[in-house]
């Protein structure tokens, strides 16, 4: 007979598996100032993909240039580069919900400017670039603060799953805006689509300001802003997996990410379609981001977060070679729907291992250089994207772009081992 255990000897425990399927994957809508978020953030990005979309098509109706089209890239996001930074020290600084009031009410203001030159009749290649470079402006303060305010929203232990529903729903926007914009747009004109997106703020500046938000406690005696800058520099450089971790999206940006620039151009002269084609190429992707997003919510609090990342680096330079070249239009949706899959494996893990790395003290901080590094880096990809396709050709740019994400999954393979064995 097996002897009973001794009283003062504890009883065996059993594991702790993690919990997965359909009620994980929408763990965070169980907090209410999330759910109100989530809502608004999802009509405004709407919205958002609907101008993106239609902006381009217009810009390349206009001037019948890929340079042209790179030139606008980088002038929306240069501004990365100036503002990002200290956007994320007013960040930390200031009530974060304020600060996004502030972005998202100017970036209303903007959408509805565009509209009204449009709708007038008079817009130039110009007036585009500079409130492009204006809406920029508001988006290195406004990202920075973005990221960040998940951390108020949700417990810390549905971090990560608010931030797979966060590229959840930027992704829906990402499939369902551009779609919608390329119908709008070969139907009722482009004025149409910038209205839209003015309206889709109301949605996410209505959520703002009906959530309850706890009042943080917030240093009084602050040093100036270029020590705090300084400082939050210093963790990422004494920090090596989050240093590799944030040149990553980078190198994402720019390599890969920044290719959705030559759309309009694949649309009309790869495919021989038109401003519908180029929506649909823009919702593959997107349709592609939004099932990978939801998969990834869907895993729970999994423990293999860095071998999906380091999976993801390979997957999406050889799937963006696969798209450029195909010459249907129904096997280019197809591939960039596994190009979609791919670079949400990247950017949705980088960022959530970032943010739980990261002291909440500097969260603004590194998150603004995490904004600068990704926002940065796509306007000098689609600049030198726009650049060579004019020089040689769209697949030419596209390819190059591919092997040099190639090269950047090679090294870090080699050279950071640690990131697979993140969790």
């Amino acid at each position: 007979m097996a002897m009973a255990p001794k009283p003062s000897e504890p009883a065996p425990s059993t594991p702790q598996v993690p919990v997965r399927g359909f009620r994980q994957t929408f763990a965070a809508l169980k907090h209410r100032n999330y759910r109100l978020w989530f809502v608004g953030q999802m009509i405004s990005l709407f919205g958002t993909w609907m101008q993106a979309t239609a902006q381009g098509f217009l810009v390349y109706q206009l001037t019948g240039s890929p340079a042209y089209l790179g030139m606008i890239g980088f002038a929306g996001g240069v501004p990365s580069w100036i503002f990002t930074l200290y956007g994320g020290v007013v960040a930390d600084r200031i009530p974060r919900r304020t600060l996004l009031l502030f972005t998202q009410t100017i970036m209303m203001v903007l959408a509805f400017m565009l509209a009204a030159l449009v709708a007038l009749g008079i817009v130039e290649p110009w007036h585009i670039a500079v409130l492009a470079f204006a809406l920029g402006v508001a988006n290195a303060f406004d990202a920075p603060a973005r990221l960040a305010f998940v951390r108020e929203l949700v417990d810390r232990e549905d971090m990560t799953n608010a931030i797979a529903l966060n590229a959840t729903m930027f992704n829906m926007g990402s499939f369902a805006g551009p779609a919608v914009a390329g119908l709008a747009y070969a139907i009722v004109g482009p004025a149409w689509c910038f209205t839209l997106n003015g309206l889709s703020f109301l949605g996410v500046i209505a959520a703002l300001l009906l959530m309850r938000i706890p009042q943080q406690q917030r240093s009084a005696n602050r040093a100036t802003a270029w020590h705090e800058l300084a400082e939050g520099l210093h963790y990422i450089r004494s920090t090596p997996v989050v240093r590799t971790l944030i040149l990553l999206v980078g190198a994402t940006g720019l390599f890969g990410i920044s290719f959705a620039t030559l759309f309009p151009v694949w649309a009309t002269d790869i495919l021989g379609g038109d401003a519908a084609t180029n929506g649909l190429l823009q919702s593959a992707r997107g349709l592609g981001a939004l099932i990978s997003a939801l998969a990834i919510a869907s895993l729970g609090r999994f423990t293999f977060k860095g071998r999906l990342l380091t999976l993801g680096t390979f997957l999406f330079p050889l799937l963006l070679i696969v798209f450029a070249l195909v010459r249907s239009l129904p096997l280019a949706l197809l591939a960039l729907v596994t190009t979609g899959m791919a670079v949400i494996l990247i950017m949705n893990l980088a960022n959530a291992l970032v943010q739980s790395l990261v002291p909440d003290a500097l969260r603004g901080r590194v998150m603004a250089v995490y904004s600068m590094t990704f926002f940065g880096s796509i306007p000098i990809g689609a600049l030198w994207a726009g650049w060579l396709a004019e020089l040689a050709n769209a697949p030419t740019a596209m390819i190059s772009g591919a092997v040099a994400g190639l090269l950047v999954a090679v090294l870090m393979w080699l050279l950071t081992p640690e990131i697979r064995a993140l969790e």
